[in-house]
């Protein structure tokens, strides 16, 4: 009965209404967060806070650029997020690579790495661009289509294919500290 309640519509529509929110700077996209949780945008009002570990969080947030030893750190924070849990790439960096598409140091396309449940697209993207994708998260969430947690276990191989051969092309090897 409560595995029911859990995946219903109502069920659904509460956790597109309380999204506690870990955010991953890593690059210069989390200038903007700051003007989002203000009076101006509020995004609190929506129920969409902020967090200070992965264990309380629902949506990771990754700003900007991923290095590959941060990818590496982003990948642990993600797996030690409880289910459900979403993903929000923020900016061009995420989707592309951004202005350092062709960096040997950094990723393109997180979601080779990692299920992303929504992309802001933008070198930069605007409060009102972060607000609309939170918005658009949520209404994936209420649809039951936002599940991209589900499909990180249904094809792991797959990521962890990926996230093995970059950190192997990388020298960043399992046990290997490079701090």
């Amino acid at each position: 009965m409560l595995d029911k309640f859990r995946e219903g519509k109502i069920a659904r529509w509460f956790k597109g209404r309380s999204m506690w929110l870990l955010h991953f700077c890593t690059g210069c996209g989390a200038v903007e967060l700051p003007p989002s949780m203000t009076s101006r945008y509020d995004l609190e009002r929506f129920g969409i806070i902020p967090m200070a570990t992965p264990r309380q969080a629902d949506v990771l947030l990754i700003t900007g650029y991923l290095s590959v030893k941060t990818l590496k750190r982003v990948i642990t924070t993600y797996e030690q997020m409880l289910d459900p849990k979403y993903v929000i790439g923020f900016g061009s960096c995420t989707i592309n690579g951004g202005m350092y598409w062709d960096s040997y140091a950094t990723i393109n396309k997180l979601d080779y790495y990692l299920p992303v449940d929504v992309y802001i697209s933008g070198c930069m993207p605007a409060p009102d661009a972060i607000f609309a994708a939170f918005l658009e998260l949520r209404e994936k969430i209420e649809k039951g289509e936002a599940n991209g947690y589900k499909l990180y276990k249904v094809h792991y191989e797959k990521y962890k294919a990926n996230q093995d051969r970059v950190f192997k092309n990388r020298g960043i090897i399992e046990g290997e500290s490079n701090s």
